[in-house]
């Protein structure tokens, strides 16, 4: 077992899957994949298990229903935890994410407990956004900063790495939100209780193939999240001291 965990939730990205398995395991810094599939109709999850097979890095964890990109992550963390990883990351799927900018998250983790990947930090690098997606995106990490205080450029941002111990402090039970909000909620649990958190920039390349998971409730329920979060923090828009 490798220290590093990479967590990619997948449901039709069969297009996508085999080549990026075989990118992952071809980076400087040995890794594991966990593929969490939620019963994809198009054989993700068979084709994650033809690989499996064949690589002893590679793992799957099938799930009945699609039940959201939240759920995913919440089952792939706590399968990453009962087996010790120290290192885990959130990934989609389809390349939108540089696997192999990963090596540069793990350098990352020497001073934080949790590295974001930021499309914005120094600037913007969105590649093949509609200006609509990006003035969404951009007005969310405005917004989520003004109701909650968190200082990050992307807390939307789904490209992640958590250090062991910061995803044994969360009650992964208790973690409510599935869609963007759900990015903000596991960042603003860590940002509220004074663990390290820090940004690096990474390069966004709107997915190539397959369908965007984006929907009108993943926004409405992003919208009302962070005045929970706001409340669950105690009105402050500052973290507890710890």
């Amino acid at each position: 077992m490798n220290p590093t965990l990479i967590i990619v939730p997948t449901y039709n990205e069969r297009e996508n899957l085999a080549r990026m398995a075989e990118r992952l395991l071809k980076l400087p810094v040995p890794v594991d994949l966990l593929v969490v599939d939620d019963n994809s109709p198009d054989g993700t999850g068979k084709l994650a298990d033809e690989l499996a097979a064949k690589h002893p890095e590679i793992h799957v964890l099938h799930r009945a229903e699609k039940n959201g990109l939240g759920r995913a992550y919440i089952a792939g963390f706590k399968w990453a935890l009962e087996r010790g990883y120290e290192f885990i990351f959130e990934m989609d799927g389809d390349f939108s994410h540089n696997p192999d900018d990963v090596p540069m998250f793990i350098e990352a983790t020497k001073n934080a407990d949790l590295v974001l990947g930021s499309r914005y930090k120094g600037g913007i690098r969105v590649i093949n956004w509609p200006l609509r997606r990006l003035m969404l995106s951009r007005s969310a990490g405005k917004y989520v900063n003004l109701v909650t205080g968190m200082p990050f450029t992307d807390p939307t941002g789904g490209y992640k790495c958590f250090r062991r111990r910061a995803l044994q402090a969360i009650n992964l039970d208790a973690v409510q939100s599935n869609g963007y909000s759900f990015q903000i909620e596991m960042t603003h649990i860590l940002w509220r209780q004074g663990f390290r958190i820090v940004e690096v920039p990474i390069i966004f390349t709107d997915r190539a193939e397959g369908r965007s998971k984006m929907s009108g409730h993943i926004v409405l329920e992003a919208l009302w999240m962070v005045w929970k979060l706001w409340f669950q923090n105690g009105l402050r828009r500052r973290p507890r001291k710890r």
